[in-house]
């Protein structure tokens, strides 16, 4: 039987989406496009199967910034709030970001990417695998 679905929004309630479970991954993302657009440390996403995310109300406040040459992220244009990326490397996958979810999704964070590109001034002591080099996702020593 699937799992219910879970809502997430922005911060004014004007953009609205679901996801089905399972998630793909869920993990805190150091890099430098993430800090500046989330204005945070890092940023918890999470992945979804495109046909297991729906916008259920608010998809013409959405608005798409070209961060990358692959990435697009969205966020909402009456409150800001940053809440997708999807990126051309994996076209049938939608990261959310974790905290726009109104509800416990099924996994919590599993590791950190692009870690060796994190600042100094936030202390990581959880324990969680490290992943940084070119991709993000490459281990670290």
């Amino acid at each position: 039987m699937p799992e219910p679905t879970v809502s997430g929004s922005c911060l004014c309630g004007a953009v609205r989406f679901s996801i089905r479970p399972p998630t793909l991954f869920c993990g805190h993302c150091h890099c430098s496009m993430c800090r500046r657009s989330h204005g945070a440390g890092y940023v918890t996403w999470f992945g979804v199967a495109r046909g297991q995310f729906s916008m259920d109300s608010g998809e013409t406040e959405l608005v798409r910034f070209r961060s990358s040459e692959h990435g697009t992220r969205s966020f909402c244009g009456r409150c800001g709030s940053s809440l997708f990326c999807e990126l051309t490397h994996h076209p049938d996958v939608v990261d959310v970001v974790l905290a726009s979810m109104r509800a416990p999704i099924d996994r919590g964070p599993q590791c950190h990417f692009y870690f060796d590109d994190r600042v100094d001034w936030v202390a990581v002591n959880d324990g969680l695998p490290r992943l940084g080099g070119p991709t993000g996702r490459e281990p670290l020593p």
